[in-house]
C-alpha cells in the first residue's frame, strides 16, 4: 500500500503541508511520498519535465492520496491546478483521494466539496467521504480533524484492506 500527499500551497513548508501530512498519518501511517508543489516551481510549466512526469505516475498509482490546498477566492490554487492538469489524457488517479483545503474562516467551508472533489473524481479518484475543510488557525489542533476522521477513517481502512488482500 502506498500513500501520497500533494500540497498546492505556493508557500513551501506551509500549514497546508503540515495539515495534509497529519491527515495522511492518521489515515494510513507515514506517507511514502510527500510533494510540496512549491518546491517544483517552473518545472510544473514544462510538460516534458521527467521529474514531474515521474511524480504524476507515482501519485496516480498510489492507494491513498491526500490532495491539499489553501483556499484562494473560494477555490484551490493555480499551482495545484498545474499539477492536476497532468492527469488529463488517460493518466488518472487509481486509489482513494482525500480533498483537503484550509482557509481563514468557515465562510468557504464548502470550497473543497464544490471545487476540488469534482476534479479529483473526474481524474479517476474515489473520495471516501465528504471533502475536509480546516480553518487555518486550527490546522495543528487534532480536534479540528476528529469528527471527520471518526466518520471517514473506517471507510478508508476497509478500502485499503481490500486493495492489499
Amino acid at each position: 500500500m502506498t500513500t501520497a500527499v500533494v500540497v498546492g500551497n505556493p508557500k513551501p513548508r506551509s500549514r497546508t503541508l503540515a495539515a495534509a501530512t497529519y491527515l495522511a498519518r492518521e489515515l494510513a501511517g507515514e506517507p511514502d511520498l510527500v510533494i510540496d508543489l512549491a518546491d517544483l516551481g517552473p518545472k510544473l510549466l514544462d510538460w516534458s519535465d521527467p521529474d514531474v512526469t515521474d511524480l504524476v505516475k507515482q501519485v496516480g498509482a498510489a492507494d491513498l492520496v491526500v490532495v491539499a490546498s489553501p483556499t484562494y477566492k473560494a477555490a484551490y490554487t493555480g499551482l495545484l491546478k498545474l499539477f492536476l492538469d497532468r492527469f488529463a489524457g488517460g493518466t488518472g488517479l487509481s486509489g482513494l483521494v482525500v480533498p483537503l483545503m484550509l482557509g481563514g474562516s468557515p465562510a468557504h467551508s464548502l470550497a473543497p466539496e464544490l471545487t476540488l472533489r469534482p476534479v479529483l473524481t473526474e481524474l479517476g479518484g474515489t473520495v471516501p467521504g465528504r471533502a475536509l475543510y480546516v480553518v487555518d488557525a486550527q490546522h495543528d489542533d487534532p480536534a479540528a480533524y476528529a469528527d471527520w476522521l471518526a466518520a471517514t477513517r473506517p471507510v478508508v481502512t476497509d478500502h485499503l484492506k481490500g486493495r492489499t488482500a
